[in-house]
C-alpha cells in the first residue's frame, strides 16, 4: 500500500486512536496500534468519512456484604464512532469523536499541525539508486565523527585550492557554509534537530537532519533557503566589490552565483529539482500539469533566447523528468502545498533564479575574461 500521512492522534478509552490517510483517498483507523476501520481509495479523497467499531467492555463483579461475588462479571459493547470532514488543499481536518452517540472529543488540525507532528510509524523514504545517494549513504553512516567535518573541510579547501588559490578557496568555503546555513536555519525554523554541515570535495555540501518532513511546504522552503542564503551572499560580494573596486570580490559574487543557480536546477536531489517536485506534485488537475510544462518551456525559449545553452538544456531534462513522475503525486506521505503556497513558491523560485542570472550577466559585462567565466559556461 503507498505511504500514508497521519491525520490525526487521540486518546480513545486509554488508549491511542490514530487516522491515517492519503491523497489518493485511503483511510486506516488503528486503536492502540490494531486496524478497526478502513477506507479505500476513492476518487473523492476527502470530504465527510465516517469511522464505526465497536470495543467490548468488561464491568467489574459486584459484590455483596458479605464479601461474596452476587454477579458474575458481564461484556458491553461500546460503539465508537469517528467522524471527519477532510479538505487537503488548503489543509484542514475536522473531527468529531463519539462514544455511543455521545461526544467525548472534537477539534481541528491545520497543516501547522502536521508539520510539527512526529508520525508514529516512521517514514522510510525509498531512493534511487545513484552515486549521490551511496555518498549520502556513507555520510549519513560516518556524521556521528567530528573528524569526519574536519577532514572533508580540509578536503575541500585542498581541491579549490588547486583550481582557483588558497585565499579563493577560503571564501568559497565560506559561500558554500552560508548556502548550507540557510538550509539548516529552515529546518530549525520547523523545529527539526539537525545534524550540522559536511562540506564535499567538488559537489558542494550537505545539511543534514535526522527528521522527516511532512509537507511539500517544509520541502519547499528547507529547499530554497539554502540558494536564497547565497544570493544574499553574492548581493554582499557585489556591493563589497563597487564599494572598494577589489576584483576579488567580484569574483567570488559571480562564481557564488553560479554555484546557487546551477544548485536551483529542476534535477533531483538537487534543490530545484525538491523545489519544482514539491510544486507540480500538488497540482490536482490537469491544468495544473498543463501550466507546469508552459512555464518549464518558457524558461527553456527565455534560456536559448538569451543565448544561455546549458542552462536552457539542463531545464528541460529536469522539467521532463518531474512532468513524468506527476502521475506518481500521490504516493507520498507529503502534505500538498496549496494554491497559495504554489503560487508564492513560484514567484520566491523566479526571483531568486532571475537574481542570481542577473549578477553573472552584470558582471561579465565588466570586460574582465574571469568574471565572464560564469556567463560562458552557461551559453556552453
Amino acid at each position: 500500500m503507498e505511504p500514508k500521512l497521519e491525520l490525526l492522534k487521540i486518546d480513545c478509552l486509554g488508549k491511542q486512536l490514530r487516522l491515517e490517510g492519503s491523497l489518493a483517498g485511503w483511510q486506516q483507523l488503528f486503536w492502540d496500534n490494531t486496524l478497526v476501520s478502513q477506507k479505500e481509495a476513492s476518487v473523492d479523497n476527502g470530504g465527510l468519512k465516517v469511522h464505526v467499531f465497536e470495543l467490548t467492555h468488561h464491568s467489574s463483579p459486584l459484590a455483596t456484604e458479605s464479601g461474596e461475588q452476587a454477579i458474575a462479571m458481564t461484556e458491553n459493547k461500546i460503539q465508537v464512532r469517528l467522524e471527519t470532514d477532510l479538505v487537503w488543499q488548503p489543509f484542514r481536518l475536522d473531527y468529531c469523536l463519539l462514544l455511543d452517540d455521545k461526544i467525548i472529543d472534537q477539534g481541528r488540525r491545520t497543516e501547522k499541525d502536521i508539520e510539527r507532528q512526529t508520525p508514529e510509524t516512521p517514514i522510510v523514504k525509498q531512493q534511487k539508486l545513484s552515486m549521490v545517494g551511496l555518498a549520502s549513504l556513507g555520510f549519513k553512516l560516518l556524521k556521528s565523527a567530528k573528524v569526519i567535518k574536519i577532514v572533508l573541510a580540509g578536503a575541500s579547501v585542498a581541491a579549490y585550492s588547486w583550481l582557483f588559490s588558497f585565499q579563493f578557496a577560503l571564501a568559497l568555503i565560506a559561500c558554500l557554509v552560508f548556502h548550507e546555513y540557510g538550509h539548516i536555519r529552515a529546518m530549525k525554523y520547523f523545529g527539526m534537530k539537525t545534524k550540522g554541515i559536511y562540506l564535499i570535495p567538488f559537489m558542494g555540501g550537505l545539511a543534514l537532519s535526522d527528521e522527516k518532513i511532512n509537507t511539500r511546504w517544509q520541502d519547499v522552503v528547507i529547499s530554497i533557503m539554502g540558494p536564497t542564503f547565497g544570493l544574499l551572499m553574492s548581493i554582499a560580494s557585489l556591493i563589497a566589490y563597487h564599494a572598494t573596486g577589489n576584483v576579488f570580490f567580484a569574483g567570488l559574487a559571480a562564481f557564488n552565483a553560479l554555484l546557487n543557480l546551477f544548485n536551483l536546477l529542476p534535477i533531483l536531489p538537487l534543490d530545484g529539482g525538491h523545489i519544482l517536485k514539491s510544486i507540480s506534485f500538488s497540482m490536482n488537475s490537469i491544468m495544473g500539469l498543463v501550466a507546469c510544462a508552459a512555464g518549464a518551456a518558457f524558461g527553456v525559449y527565455i534560456s536559448y533566447t538569451l543565448g544561455l545553452a546549458l542552462l536552457g538544456f539542463l531545464l528541460l531534462i529536469g522539467s521532463l523528468e518531474i512532468i513524468f513522475e506527476w502521475r506518481t503525486r500521490h504516493q507520498s506521505h507529503l502534505l500538498p502545498l496549496d494554491r497559495y503556497g504554489q503560487i508564492f513558491s513560484v514567484i520566491w523560485y523566479l526571483l531568486t533564479v532571475g537574481a542570481l542570472v542577473g549578477i553573472i550577466w552584470h558582471l561579465a559585462g565588466t570586460g574582465d575574461d574571469m568574471l565572464s567565466l560564469p556567463l560562458q559556461i552557461l551559453r556552453s
